[in-house]
């Protein structure tokens, strides 16, 4: 350090001094302002960045919302539609059993009906058959009876005392 103090010359320390301030003045003008700038063009884009990605943090929780509230009214719409499905469902199917019941009320109606004419003309068949046996059975006993004199003047006579009678 002696050495610096014993070596120092005033001149050389004034063009030291003037050329570092010249070069700190070259230094300022083409390199500090450009780095300035560049750095605040940095931090300007750094904000507009963190801005950017805060409206897009906001939007999405938008988006989000209403992606919810959107999935939350179509599952109430999927609900109301699987009841109104269930609902015409079950009229459906009543109203089927009605129409069954109905239409085998119908048929059991028609059966008895059908049934009813069809023992009708069996007891009139056989009420018919009834009298033709009877008719033929009578004539076969009036023949054999009026087949004899003796036995036609006594069923004449028989017959007159039964008018006489009543």
């Amino acid at each position: 350090m002696d050495k610096l103090l014993n070596d120092f010359s005033f001149g050389l320390f004034v063009w030291q001094t003037l050329l570092f301030v010249l070069l700190l003045l070259l230094l300022y003008k083409y390199a500090w302002k450009p780095i300035l700038n560049a750095v605040d063009d940095r931090e300007e884009g750094i904000k507009n960045a963190l801005a950017a990605a805060e409206d897009a943090k906001k939007e999405m929780q938008n988006v989000t919302a209403d992606s919810e509230k959107l999935l939350k009214e179509a599952r109430g719409e999927r609900e109301a539609m699987l009841k109104e499905a269930r609902e015409l469902r079950e009229k459906m199917m009543a109203n089927a059993k009605e129409q069954a019941k109905v239409e085998g009320d119908k048929m059991i109606a028609q059966a008895k009906a059908t049934i009813d004419g069809e023992k009708k003309a069996a007891v009139a068949e056989i009420k018919n058959q009834v009298a033709d046996l009877s008719v033929q059975i009578a004539e076969k006993v009036l023949k054999e009876q009026l087949t004899n004199k003796d036995k036609q003047l006594k069923l004449v006579d028989d017959m007159l005392g039964d008018l006489k009678l009543n």
